[in-house]
């Protein structure tokens, strides 16, 4: 696999991670005791910390994009694995 291709595999993946890790650990300001101000959603977050979320994201995504780069040198699950209309012996 070129390096290319693993940078754009795993931006992929750390920009899924984002957005699995982003409603971790957000508190509203109800939740946290915070005044509102006036206008505000009730649903905005109080304590959003971007650092954090990256943080977050980055971890997560080094483990799947692992987990994705040692599935591709060791073929752990491959493409016939998912034959659901064919199967083994009806190939054209």
């Amino acid at each position: 696999m070129k390096i290319t291709s693993i940078i754009a595999i795993f931006a992929l993946f750390w920009v899924l991670s984002a957005f699995l890790v982003l409603p971790f650990g957000i508190r509203t300001h109800d939740e946290a005791g915070l005044p509102k101000v006036a206008g505000q959603a009730e649903s905005a977050p109080a304590n959003f910390n971007p650092k954090r979320v990256a943080k977050r994201a980055t971890v997560v995504a080094m483990v799947l994009f692992s987990l994705f780069y040692l599935n591709y040198i060791y073929g752990w699950v491959t493409i016939d694995m998912f034959d659901l209309y064919y199967g083994k012996e009806n190939w054209p």
